[in-house]
């Protein structure tokens, strides 16, 4: 049967999805051209046209990744419902037992973007990206008196940075912690940072039984 001839977005959209399972399957490392390529049953130099070189068909397939994961962000935070209930859902899609993108992905990208510049600024600029939009939905829920946090920047950092360390360890050290201990955490810290020490008051309360 004769391949379907693609525009150049769908074709570049096509390449990058099989980066994507490319690194996830291989690792940032070992990922070659050659794999891509072979993942969809075409050339190197079609490979090469679109992206000129592997570390910015690398970037990019991070980049495209990382955009998925952007949109459904910003999805769940303009719900039309509380700041509160919108961070909450936020944290616990986002925590190492959601359904963000795979962690180990952004754990690949972590390690290679130490030495790769190009990579190293995507990963910058996503970053910055989930900060804002934590930061923004953090100020409105203060300033509408849900909750008493006096930084909203500096809490959606250390909020963050909790959540991509759990990450990592969760993924490392798979199976050491349970699905429900995970979720708690996630609220306590969550709520630790709006400044709500009695946790999250009307709001369904996470199971700590099971997986």
């Amino acid at each position: 049967m004769a391949r379907v001839r693609l525009s150049v977005a769908e074709r570049r959209e096509e390449l990058l999805r099989a980066a994507v399972a490319q690194i996830e399957a291989r690792g940032v490392a070992a990922v070659r051209i050659a794999d891509v390529a072979a993942e969809l049953g075409v050339s190197n130099a079609l490979v090469l046209y679109h992206f000129s070189t592997k570390e910015k068909l690398l970037a990019e397939a991070f980049a495209y990744a990382a955009e998925s994961d952007l949109a459904h962000l910003r999805k769940l935070l303009s719900r039309r419902t509380s700041a509160t209930r919108r961070l909450r859902a936020a944290v616990r899609w986002y925590a190492p037992t959601g359904q963000a993108k795979g962690w180990r992905l952004w754990i690949e990208g972590w390690a290679a973007a130490l030495r790769e510049p190009t990579l190293r600024e995507v990963a910058r600029n996503l970053d910055q990206q989930w900060k804002a939009e934590l930061t923004a939905v953090i100020a409105e829920g203060a300033a509408a008196g849900e909750f008493p946090c006096p930084d909203p920047a500096g809490a959606a950092w250390r909020l963050t940075a909790f959540l991509d360390g759990l990450g990592v360890q969760m993924t490392s050290y798979a199976g050491s912690l349970s699905r429900a201990a995970m979720l708690e955490w996630a609220d306590q810290a969550l709520a630790r940072e709006l400044g709500l020490p009695d946790g999250f008051p009307g709001l369904p309360q996470v199971s700590t039984s099971g997986r």
